[in-house]
């Protein structure tokens, strides 16, 4: 069901397990390209986070593409955050992107935006942000049709870590991370700004090992809220997709979601 929290209306969806999460999460991705005219009209802005969503992307989506008939040429991908790693590393966003689910999308593909390898962390920060500016034009802060974000056991987004300075970023859109709590340790990431501006944000977090953070995000009234309750899109649309186990602890109301 829809709940409202600090300025965005919220719906948390919980499927049976991940494999039938992961339709959903790919038709969602089509009716929000085809709201947008991502199909031949204007561009569709999609930015995406790594992780276990690599998999779940690279089985779910390319079928539900094909199915649909839809063109990912007029498709713009960018990062939620990259480690800063040569991109056939395993820990590479962007590498594993292009290994996994690239190779399955129609020919012409989407336009991918990527930090440029071997650069340090605020080098690599800065070559992104002016990637941003470039393809959103007129934009102080880039506005994504679509984010799709997970959730650590910490209550991570992105690259973006409880208790850490970036959670007080106003002025970049992308900020460099020298010390992540997890490895490794050099990364850049989008900032709280840029998440907040997005039209739809939707979260992915399945497992039960994300149980106990979820309940803290989604039914926590926290003084010092973890990373993932900062998300608040100012005027977008606010999705949670987690399958039973990460939804176990919940009490709220949510939309309960049989097999497709």
């Amino acid at each position: 069901m829809a709940a409202t929290t600090g300025s965005a209306p919220r719906r948390v969806s919980v499927f049976p397990s991940p494999q039938e999460l992961g339709p959903a999460l790919a038709q969602l991705v089509l009716e929000r390209a085809a709201a947008t005219g991502g199909g031949g009209g204007r561009r569709f802005s999609l930015g995406l986070s790594g992780g276990s969503l690599v998999e779940i992307l690279a089985r779910d989506l390319p079928p539900a593409v094909a199915a649909a008939a839809v063109s990912p040429a007029g498709w713009l991908l960018a990062f939620c955050d990259e480690r800063l790693v040569p991109p056939e590393h395993p820990d590479s966003t962007a590498g594993a992107y292009k290994a996994q689910l690239l190779p399955r999308l129609p020919v012409p593909g989407p336009r991918v935006l990527t930090a440029p390898p071997g650069l340090p962390p605020a080098a690599a920060a800065a070559e992104y942000a002016a990637q941003l500016r470039q393809v959103f034009p007129g934009e102080d802060i880039p506005v994504f049709d679509l984010l799709v974000l997970g959730v650590g056991p910490d209550g991570h987004t992105g690259s973006l870590f409880p208790g850490h300075p970036l959670l007080q970023e106003k002025e970049k859109i992308v900020a460099a991370i020298t010390d992540s709590p997890k490895p490794p340790p050099e990364r850049i990431t989008l900032t709280l700004p840029v998440l907040n501006a997005a039209r739809m944000v939707v979260f992915v977090a399945t497992g039960e090992s994300k149980a106990a953070v979820l309940k803290r995000i989604l039914e926590g009234d926290e003084e010092n809220p973890l990373p993932a309750a900062r998300v608040q899109p100012r005027s977008g649309q606010l999705r949670w997709f987690l399958d039973e186990s990460a939804a176990k602890e919940l009490t709220i109301p949510v939309e309960k979601h049989s097999v497709l």
